[in-house]
């Protein structure tokens, strides 16, 4: 637990990167051994990261009504 303390914030987004590592290399032995269940939970994913990822860029570039000022709490 003292390497999440070390951490702060970072943990979630390694912990991110760690789970989708696993569902890649999951979704790639789906396909090698054709198990459409590792398919289907690998795209679904990757609609889910994808999806993530340009909130967090369009959130960061402030497109639309993202601000990351209206979203203080002072």
């Amino acid at each position: 637990m003292q390497i999440f303390d070390f951490l702060g914030f970072q943990w979630a987004p390694i912990l991110g990167n760690f789970l989708h590592i696993i569902v890649v290399i999951l979704g790639l032995f789906g396909t090698i051994q054709y198990r459409p269940r590792y398919i289907v939970v690998y795209t679904v994913w990757t609609a889910l990261w994808v999806t993530w990822n340009v909130f967090i860029i369009c959130f960061y570039l402030e497109v639309g009504g993202l601000s990351k000022v209206s979203l203080s709490c002072f």
